[in-house]
């Protein structure tokens, strides 16, 4: 995977500075004030290399970043009427200490569609954007690829927690449940973030074989 560079801000009790977040799909990089942070979810990020920041560069709880906000636009695509068509998603994130709080909207063709105010991860958020849209447009993630699903009876978390069946796509195309998944689960190419999109993306199905685990996107059973 190639890495992508997404232009935001970080806001904490120090005040804000502007930032890149970084990712190969798999793993989140960010610099906050000369700290290199990377973890594999929004709400893992750890100081590089496990060295504590300076007191005041931010803020960690049981070692990861906490009690701040993170904002940043992406370009997303989405297919329109069978086109690809290039939008932007805004990202506002709060890594609270109890629980995440997250909004998206996707800004395509001069309107916005919105998720709720708090969402509690990714998948759910980009669902609701999902729902927004109108009939015929489609986002192209990896949470609405047909070879992708969350493991059975585990939480998904806020994100990063996607795993990808790519590289076993005719056998994932036959999964429709728990077990199917389960058996096949120690084949996955890996995890990816739920905002990612590669060259290897088909539309997931409406209903039947090929939706795993968690259905048919938007309509989670994860």
């Amino acid at each position: 995977m190639t890495d992508e560079s997404w232009a935001g801000w970080y806001r904490d009790r120090e005040g804000s500075e502007a930032v890149v977040l970084t990712t190969d799909g798999r793993r989140l990089r960010l610099r906050i004030r000369g700290v290199d942070f990377e973890g594999a979810s929004f709400d893992t990020l750890t100081p590089l290399a496990g060295t504590p920041p300076e007191h005041g560069t931010a803020v960690l709880v049981e070692g990861v970043l906490a009690d701040c906000v993170l904002e940043w636009d992406l370009p997303l695509p989405v297919l329109v009427a069978g086109a690809l068509r290039h939008a932007t998603l805004s990202c506002l994130l709060s890594l609270r200490r109890a629980e995440p709080n997250l909004h998206l909207a996707l800004h395509l063709n001069g309107a916005v569609y919105e998720s709720a105010r708090a969402e509690s991860d990714f998948a759910a958020a980009l669902a609701s954007v999902q729902r927004a849209l109108p009939d015929g447009t489609r986002l192209q993630t990896c949470i609405a690829c047909a070879f992708s699903d969350y493991l059975p009876a585990s939480g998904r978390g806020l994100s990063g927690a996607l795993a990808c069946f790519r590289e076993v796509k005719d056998a994932y195309r036959e999964t429709a449940g728990e077990g199917d998944v389960l058996e096949l689960w120690e084949r996955r190419t890996g995890f990816v973030q739920e905002i990612w999109s590669c060259r290897a993306f088909e539309a997931r199905p409406a209903r039947g074989a090929g939706t795993g685990h968690r259905g048919a996107f938007p309509l989670e059973n994860a």
